[in-house]
């Protein structure tokens, strides 16, 4: 997002899905998230054009988002927001939107927080999931402890 507004007032009619991980292109998992989201969006009145699965390879995710992005009012993706080296679905992004990842406070907080409630040190590798890009924001997440990103920009 731009400012603190709330999603752009864009029309979106046409939508893409990218799930991310190789686990799906080597047949060790099944994606489903995809056909959950593409009934909602179908149900919203947005045309879902295209689901893929990518693998965890930073120059597949950013190429797919980038072709994505060319033909759709809305990019969607799933995975790849661990704190593992393999999860590279934030830098992807930020590579996309050219733009520089930061810390956001607020959600380290928050997952250091998760951490304490449990008795357990936060793993310094964790911080990774409290990335954020400052076309951003982040969208928690109450069932785990990789928050999303809304993402909009006017290009």
């Amino acid at each position: 997002m731009t400012d603190d507004a709330g999603p752009s007032s864009r029309r979106i009619l046409t939508a893409e899905l990218l799930a991310i991980g190789s686990e799906l292109t080597v047949g060790e998992t099944t994606d489903t998230n995809s056909g959950e989201l593409a009934r909602s969006l179908v149900a919203h009145g947005v045309a879902v054009s295209r689901i893929a699965d990518l693998t965890d390879d930073l120059d597949v995710v950013v190429d797919a988002l980038r072709t994505a992005l060319s033909r759709a009012d809305l990019v969607v993706t799933t995975g790849g927001l661990g704190p593992t080296p393999d999860d590279l679905t934030r830098e992807a992004v930020a590579v996309t939107c050219d733009e520089t990842v930061s810390v956001d406070q607020a959600t380290l907080e928050w997952l250091q927080g998760l951490w304490a409630r449990r008795g357990h040190p936060f793993p310094s590798v964790n911080v990774k999931q409290a990335w954020i890009i400052p076309s951003a924001t982040s969208l928690p997440n109450p069932n785990g402890t990789a928050p999303g990103w809304w993402v909009d920009r006017p290009d």
